[in-house]
C-alpha cells in the first residue's frame, strides 16, 4: 500500500492509486469530469469549494479536490521521500 496524503478538509488518498493530478479549467478535464458524474465515478472532496485540482486514480475513479495541483503534488514528493528515508533507516 502506498502512502496516504491529505487532498484537502480531512480527505486522504493512497499515493499508489493516483495516475495524474491535473488542473480544473480546461474543457477537456470538465467534460471528463462531467463523464464521471454522469457515470458515477467521480468523488468530490471539495465541501463545497471550488474544485482545483482533478486527480485520476488507477481505477478510472475521479476525485475532485479543493488543494492546488501544486500542493498535491508537493505533498506526493514529500511523501515519497520520507519514505525512501525510513527504507534506508531500517
Amino acid at each position: 500500500m502506498g502512502n496516504l496524503i491529505n487532498i484537502g478538509f480531512g480527505n486522504f488518498i493512497n499515493t499508489s492509486m493516483v495516475l495524474s493530478v491535473v488542473r480544473s479549467d480546461s474543457a477537456p478535464v470538465k467534460r471528463m469530469v462531467q463523464a464521471g458524474k454522469d457515470s458515477g465515478r467521480v468523488v468530490d472532496a471539495t465541501q463545497g469549494r471550488k474544485t482545483k485540482a482533478v486527480l485520476i486514480m488507477r481505477d478510472d475513479t475521479i476525485v475532485l479536490s479543493a488543494l492546488l495541483p501544486d500542493t498535491i503534488a508537493a505533498r506526493m514528493n514529500d511523501s515519497c521521500s520520507s519514505a525512501e528515508k525510513s527504507k534506508v533507516e531500517d
